[in-house]
């Protein structure tokens, strides 16, 4: 194995970097000056002052060695997500299957939904195009340009459509999504062919793919910019407030846009005079959502809810909601405790009292 050699100033010694791995309390960072990648620790500092260190984050590193080093500074993030935790990543790449398994507009509405609740740039990309006709794709095409998407059709057996993909993940950090089975590691392995990805193999059965990739690690392009393969999901939830829901659609962001709802706090699903329900396409899909995003609304504040209660009942048999005493502070010192303060409490008594005679004897 050879060393690598890192070109550094002497008397700093410091290198900034981006974070393309983590595991335990290590910290893989690769290199602006290079593709040199150090493995780094997080000094008890950064620890106490709560700074996290996330895969993506930009930092700065001291070196202690030639492959080795240490985070000194964790560089403003321009943007943070918590699933999957990473920072600075700048657009997501949707990757869904035209077959093998069949596109479901469902589904893929649901993944859209999801992607747009972030506010990072979306790209669709649509794999296995050989496996369709001409007819189909077109079709495809406009419907998705009316739900408001430029979709990528590819294809990582015959290599067709890549290059496009190529040119829009150049310098950029690109979080990859999308259900199991859909060829998002086969496209990783692709992108970057030096790169050994486990490529899960797809269920004929369930027509699912297994789940391969099982933690958040950013791979760099060799153009420039890095990839982030993160843990596979089949559906995604809707943990975001139900009325933010239609920003989620583009047609609904669109009617919004022309013009204003009678009512200002409108789910624009019953409401009169309401410009967002109507014929478009999705409008079915969104109502199906809201139900899903206002009960994970309810089942929240019913979490909340109960954490601050609990439930007593009376000698009478009736039940009632009481105020729960917070944790710790009412609790009752247990008789080790008292003993031992006692003890202490006679120790020093009698230390006193000598210290008296002493005096008094001098």
């Amino acid at each position: 194995m050879v060393t690598p050699q890192l070109s550094f100033d002497q008397e700093s010694r410091l290198y900034i970097g981006t974070v393309v791995a983590v595991q335990a309390n290590f910290y893989q960072v690769c290199l602006d000056s290079g593709k040199d990648t150090l493995l780094c620790t997080r000094p008890t500092r950064l620890k106490k002052i709560g700074q996290s260190v996330l895969v993506g984050d930009r930092v700065t590193i001291k070196s202690r060695e030639f492959d080795r080093g240490a985070i000194v500074e964790v560089l403003p993030r321009k943007t943070v997500l918590e699933r999957p935790p990473i920072a600075n990543a700048e657009q997501i790449l949707l990757v869904f299957a035209l077959e093998e398994p069949t596109l479901d507009p469902v589904q893929l509405s649901r993944f859209l939904v999801k992607v747009e609740s972030t506010n990072l740039r979306l790209l669709l990309g649509l794999n296995k195009a050989d496996l369709i006709t001409t007819k189909h794709r077109e079709a495809w095409q406009t419907r998705l340009k009316n739900w408001g998407y430029k979709s990528y059709f590819f294809s990582v057996n015959t290599g067709e459509g890549i290059s496009d993909l190529q040119e829009v993940l150049h310098n950029k950090i690109t979080i990859l999504a999308g259900p199991s089975g859909v060829g998002k590691s086969s496209l990783t392995s692709l992108l970057i062919p030096d790169l050994e990805l486990r490529i899960g193999s797809v269920s004929g059965k369930l027509q699912k793919g297994r789940h391969t990739t099982r933690h958040v690690e950013l791979f760099e392009l060799t153009d420039g910019g890095f990839i982030a393969d993160s843990p596979g999901f089949n559906q995604p939830n809707f943990d975001f407030p139900s009325e933010s829901l239609i920003h989620c659609f583009p047609e609904g962001r669109l009617r919004l846009a022309e013009n204003n709802c009678k009512f200002h706090n409108c789910v624009h699903k019953d409401e009169p005079d309401c410009i967002v329900k109507g014929s478009w396409e999705r409008y079915p899909y969104y109502l199906k959502f809201l139900e899903e995003a206002m009960a994970y609304g309810e089942k929240i504040a019913h979490q909340r809810e109960e954490s601050i209660l609990k439930t007593k009942i009376k000698a009478s048999g009736k039940k009632c909601d009481e105020p729960k005493l917070e944790a710790k502070k009412y609790r009752r010192v247990s008789r080790k405790v008292t003993n031992q303060k006692l003890d202490d409490l006679y120790t020093s008594q009698s230390f006193n009292s000598l210290d008296d005679e002493l005096d008094f004897e001098d």
